[in-house]
């Protein structure tokens, strides 16, 4: 998956533009380490009863010089996507994402579109 500057999580209904107003130092507050290549990286499991379950986890990842990012909901290991909108069961896991996503709107790291 290429970097973008707008990204729709499937199943969601809002689309999150990368903010023109996003620092590295906001980043870095919020919880994104570097990773070996430079780029920016957030991996929270979307478990509102336990940060250290394994479960779906919502990633974000910056490009290093903040040109684009990618996001997805993937499986525990990483390696699959997921979708945490179609099922009654996952209503948790979507309160958990859109609080996550809204606390990074608020800090102007990205803009609902």
């Amino acid at each position: 998956m290429a970097f973008t500057t707008e990204v729709k999580i499937d199943g969601d209904s809002d689309t999150y533009k990368m903010s023109s107003e996003v620092k590295k130092y906001t980043l870095r507050d919020l919880g994104f380490i570097v990773s070996n290549g430079g780029n920016f990286v957030f991996e929270r499991s979307l478990d509102p009863t336990s940060p250290y379950k394994q479960g779906n986890k919502l990633r974000i990842i910056f490009a290093k010089d903040l040109s684009g990012f990618k996001m997805s909901v993937t499986t525990a290991n990483g390696l699959k996507r997921v979708n945490i909108f179609n099922k009654e069961n996952d209503q948790p896991l979507v309160e958990q994402y859109h609080y996550i996503l809204d606390d990074m709107v608020d800090h102007q790291v990205f803009v609902k579109a």
